[in-house]
């Protein structure tokens, strides 16, 4: 079964600015990445190491249940149904804020598992960017219909408790950050990241801002990878 994004323009989900944490916008990766490449690029050759890299984002106890979607040709499909009201996939570049340098990187592979708060209410926002970039839209067109998504209020803000864990050795999320750090995410509607003391000398706490989307992204980098393994957090 594909899973689709924004439908018919009703009320649609927000996308996921995972390349905030270490991608530089330098004049080289611009002029790298300033188009979309071949679609067989950004896709995995073979769908079991696509699955075992999705499910590398949690615990086993959490991603051994959960669905599992892939990338196809005609978008994400489901390819493994789980039962826990999770959903493991891995993200590609264009899940990355709009001016962000990396954007068409065919090398990003984010693996992330959703909980179900954010799977009704941020993954809908990146799985419509993933049929936009199929089609071969613009990177300024899907800002354009970004923008009138929310000129017309049909961007939901995340549900309370919307959240996802980022927790796989195996991801790689920039050509700068690699697989960064294992953490959490929380997704909010637009909030000062003062309130969690986010970015803040010796504060574990992250935080970016979507932009056009109203979306406020919390990131929490944890001690131990999804296998159990200790994660070095020198830098």
């Amino acid at each position: 079964m594909r899973i689709r994004g924004w439908a018919n323009g009703s009320a649609c989900g927000l996308v996921l600015l995972f390349c905030e944490i270490g991608s530089a916008e330098s004049e080289d990766a611009k002029a790298v990445y300033s188009s979309m490449a071949p679609i067989v690029q950004y896709r995995v050759a073979v769908r079991s190491e696509e699955v075992a890299l999705a499910r590398s984002a949690a615990p086993r106890s959490i991603s051994d249940n959960a669905d599992v979607l892939t990338l196809g040709s005609r978008g994400y499909e489901t390819a493994v149904k789980g039962k826990n009201g999770f959903v493991c996939v891995v993200e590609r570049s264009w899940g990355a804020g709009f001016d962000d340098a990396q954007f068409w990187n065919p090398k990003v592979r984010a693996p992330i598992c959703f909980n179900p708060a954010a799977v009704r209410s941020v993954l809908p926002g990146y799985l419509q960017r993933t049929d936009w970039a199929l089609a071969r839209i613009s990177r300024s067109g899907m800002l354009a219909r970004t923008k009138a998504a929310l000129a017309a209020n049909a961007l939901r803000a995340p549900e309370p408790g919307a959240m996802c864990y980022m927790m796989s050795k195996q991801g790689y999320l920039s050509d700068d950050a690699g697989h960064w750090h294992p953490h959490l995410m929380f997704f909010l509607a637009h909030t000062n990241g003062a309130a969690w003391g986010a970015d803040l000398d010796g504060s574990p706490v992250f935080a970016a801002q979507g932009d056009p989307e109203p979306l406020t992204t919390f990131m929490v980098p944890v001690i131990k990878w999804s296998d159990g393994t200790a994660a070095l957090m020198e830098h």
